[in-house]
């Protein structure tokens, strides 16, 4: 797609892009995406670290239910991917004119949704031989509230930059 250049583009163009001391052209980022995304990538090694509690359930070394391997698989397959999502979401929040509340909200929900969907998973599916979800799936329902209202927010704030 291309943009027309006026005022508007080019501060936005020049905000975010700056050369290096090679004269090559970097990608700089706000304080708030550098931070959040920092965290997300950090927060990955927990990911990877829950792989290898499935791979114990699997083998039989952890037992579980049908429903909590299935459940286990959700959360960690959720997490994995909206910390991805969620990084992508920070680096493109930075390319709207949002401010205030809307680009917390676009920058933050994804990743806040990286927490609750796959907590939810998990303690909706605890607990010895449970065979289906008790009341904590209400934390997978209000991540689920945050990646849309965050993805709502992001969409618009890119469709109007």
């Amino acid at each position: 797609m291309v943009y027309p250049l006026d005022e508007n583009n080019l501060t936005l163009f020049y905000n975010s892009v700056r050369q290096s001391h090679e004269g090559q052209t970097m990608l700089e980022l706000s304080t708030e995406a550098t931070r959040l995304a920092g965290i997300l990538v950090l927060a990955a090694v927990t990911v990877e670290s829950g792989g290898l509690l499935l791979v114990r359930i699997a083998a039989g070394g952890i037992p579980k239910t049908e429903f909590q391997k299935s459940f286990a698989r959700a959360g960690h397959g959720h997490a994995g991917m909206f910390i991805t999502l969620g990084l992508v979401t920070v680096l493109l929040t930075d390319a709207t004119s949002l401010d205030g509340f809307a680009a917390w909200l676009a920058r933050s929900g994804v990743p806040l949704a990286a927490i609750l969907m796959p907590a939810g998973f998990f303690a909706a599916s605890a607990g010895p031989g449970r065979t289906s979800p008790n009341r904590a799936i209400v934390v997978l329902w209000l991540g689920a509230a945050s990646l849309t209202a965050g993805l709502v927010t992001l969409g618009i704030g890119l469709l109007s930059a």
